[in-house]
């Protein structure tokens, strides 16, 4: 079991409509990162090689990044194969609780849930967890349901007042993904 910390894990989470959730969860972990915080970034639904935060993360956490996606989700027949990629993800996170981590980023856990493929039972065990031992947690997506906004410590909502793709300008390389 991982060194218990003095203070409760904080839960954090970034939602909203607008653009930079995962931007936001990446700046977190470079914080945290800069400030000697052991760090682990995980990712539920983008498949490894999608988004260019990837690549650099990568690189500054080595095994404690994990991309476990399988890209986006629009079949119901293909629920087995993402539901095994949210599984990797929990046994990945359960392994990083058992050892030292301050910061655990579950990028598109919000998502997840909302989609069947995470449990309540499951992210309410990692949060329970986190937060006895001192880990704090940050959570990102879209349509956060009630429960978590009222466990959460910290709620972000980013807002889009404006977004390109209204001018039907495409998504593109280095900004959304």
């Amino acid at each position: 079991m991982g060194k218990k910390y003095q203070e409760p894990g904080l839960i954090l989470v970034y939602t909203g409509n607008g653009k930079g959730k995962t931007t936001a969860a990446v700046g977190q972990a470079v914080r945290a990162l800069g400030s000697g915080i052991k760090v682990a970034f995980g990712q539920f639904l983008k498949r490894d090689g999608q988004a260019g935060e990837q690549l650099i993360l990568k690189s500054l956490l080595g095994n404690d990044f994990l991309a476990s996606g399988h890209g986006f989700y629009r079949d119901e027949k293909d629920r087995g194969r993402h539901r095994s990629g949210v599984l990797d993800l929990l046994a990945w996170v359960q392994d990083r609780l058992d050892q030292d981590y301050q910061l655990i980023v579950l990028d598109e856990a919000v998502y997840a849930l909302n989609m069947g493929l995470l449990e309540k039972e499951e992210l309410t065990r990692i949060m329970d967890r986190s937060s006895s031992q001192g880990t704090s947690l940050v959570l990102t997506g879209r349509n956060v349901p009630q429960w978590l906004l009222e466990r959460a410590d910290t709620v972000s909502d980013i807002l889009e007042t404006k977004h390109h793709f209204q001018k039907n300008i495409s998504a593109r390389k280095g900004i959304e993904y």
